[in-house]
């Protein structure tokens, strides 16, 4: 029965190893479960819940990717891997890739020649020779 009510408890499907490990950490400290039991009942493996990530914190390197791709708006991750790999950054090109896209960068995309002659011409009053109507009214 405390099974029961300890699952309902969950706020969310679990199916990462990171949700499975947060999830069983819940069960121990609401409900007051061992460890064996919170994964029994969620179905956990007890050596994915008690895994430690060996990754190296790539705090500077993040930083140094962002401060890059703000020069460069129009470079994409290959280019600033290139530039990172001048500077002595000797990284993966995948783990650059990968970072990239975790810091939701992009490259900026150039305005073209016809949005910046629109832009320019409702600016100067072009379109000015018509009356301006209410929306949902017709002429």
């Amino acid at each position: 029965m405390l099974d029961n009510v300890a699952l309902k408890d969950l706020w969310q499907k679990v199916l990462t190893p990171a949700a499975m490990r947060e999830a069983v950490a819940h069960l121990r400290a609401c409900h007051g479960m061992s460890e064996r039991r919170a994964c029994r009942v969620l179905d956990a493996d007890r050596k994915s819940v008690r895994y430690r990530s060996t990754r190296d914190d790539d705090a500077r390197l993040r930083e140094k990717l962002r401060e890059l791709a703000n020069q460069r708006r129009r470079f994409g991750y290959r280019r600033l891997h290139i530039l990172l790999r001048r500077e002595g950054v000797m990284i993966n090109r995948k783990k650059t890739q990968r970072i990239y896209q975790e810091e939701g960068l992009a490259v900026r995309r150039q305005r073209s020649l016809q949005e910046g002659r629109r832009d320019q011409s409702a600016c100067s009053g072009a379109g000015a020779a018509e009356p301006a109507l209410e929306p949902g009214l017709r002429a």
